[in-house]
Formats: C-alpha cells, sequence, structure tokens
C-alpha cells in the first residue's frame, strides 16, 4: 500500500481522514508542526471548486496525483493550500481551513503577528504562519520543506460535518469537516 493511500479515494472521504494528520514545515532552520482541525472538500463536479471549468494552468495540479500542495492567491493578498486527492486526471482537493498548533508556536506566531487560536484559526492564517506560498505550488508533501504526515484515523463521533463557508455557489454542499473539541476551527 502507498503513502497517503486514502488520498486516492474520492475527496469527500479524504477531507474528514485528514482531520488529525499533521503538517511539518522546515523554515527558517526550525521545524513547526500543526494538527489539522478543519478541511473542506472540492471537486470538478462541484461548481465552487477551482477545477469546475476544467484544467487550466493555475489548476493543473489539482489534476496530477494526490499527495501534492495545491496552492492559490485570493483576494489579492491571500494564500491557501489543499492537499490534491484522487486518480490523476480528476481535478479535486481539500482545503486545509484550520490547523492547532504542536511545535514551534513562538516561531509560528511571530510570522503572524498573532498570538494563540488567530494565529493559525483559517486558511490564510495557517499559510501566512507556515510560510506557505506559491513556491510551493505542486510541492510533494512525501518530502520536506512541508510534509504532510498521516495519523490513524478518529472516530467519526469526534467529527462535524457540516456545510462550506466562504463560498458563493454550491454553498449547500456539506463536505466541511471539523474536530468537534478544538478551539481552532474558523467558525464553529
Amino acid at each position: 500500500m502507498s503513502q497517503f493511500a486514502f488520498l486516492d479515494g474520492p475527496v469527500e472521504l479524504a477531507a474528514p481522514r485528514l482531520l488529525g494528520c499533521l503538517l511539518e514545515r522546515e523554515i527558517d532552520g526550525q521545524l513547526l508542526r500543526v494538527r489539522i482541525v478543519e478541511t473542506e472538500a472540492y471537486h470538478q463536479s462541484d461548481a465552487a471548486s477551482h477545477s469546475y471549468k476544467g484544467r487550466t494552468e493555475r489548476t493543473k495540479v489539482m489534476f496530477g496525483p494526490a499527495g501534492f500542495l495545491y496552492v492559490y492567491f485570493t483576494y489579492g493578498m491571500h494564500y491557501c493550500c489543499n492537499v490534491v486527492t484522487g486518480p490523476a486526471g480528476e481535478g479535486s482537493a481539500v482545503l486545509i481551513r484550520a490547523v492547532e498548533v504542536i511545535e514551534g508556536e513562538a516561531a509560528l506566531e511571530a510570522r503572524r503577528g498573532r498570538s494563540g487560536i488567530a494565529a493559525t484559526n483559517g486558511p490564510a492564517k495557517l499559510c501566512q504562519a507556515l510560510g506557505i506560498d506559491k513556491a510551493l505550488n505542486g510541492h510533494d508533501l512525501r518530502r520536506p520543506p512541508l510534509r504532510l504526515i498521516e495519523q490513524p484515523e478518529l472516530p467519526a463521533a469526534e467529527i462535524v460535518q457540516t456545510t462550506r463557508v466562504g463560498i458563493s455557489q454550491a454553498k449547500e454542499v456539506p463536505w466541511r469537516f471539523y474536530l468537534r473539541t478544538s478551539k481552532y476551527v474558523s467558525r464553529q
């Protein structure tokens, strides 16, 4: 079985499975480690997905193999990151909406200029804290400087499933997932 085999399946199953997994970032000689606590699934059949209108220069990473990072720039000022899922040729990815700090809290907070929960409780916030920008678009999450570390699957009772937030189309699709007890979730 390959590393991250769970990412090869449907995006709506990969999104809750990513909860509890870790992201490790090496930056400025320091190791930063966070736990994923909130995700949203996006697929090419979904009007809210960047891949909905097909493969473009911007979205080509979403159509690649699973386990790579898709990074996009939004509102002319923020980066957001997604873990690519599904088979190559199918445009799907999971937006990482919020993370909980495990290691390197002072460095993450310094990068954000915010402390505590406010440092990483949103998709743009966590990218700023972890130094994720377009340079990491297409990055293989099996390798430094940013690695995804699989953790055991969490019990369904610990996960809340609801509709996605911050989108204008397909708002009714229940593809947002978060850890019930996490204070780092962007929106309860």
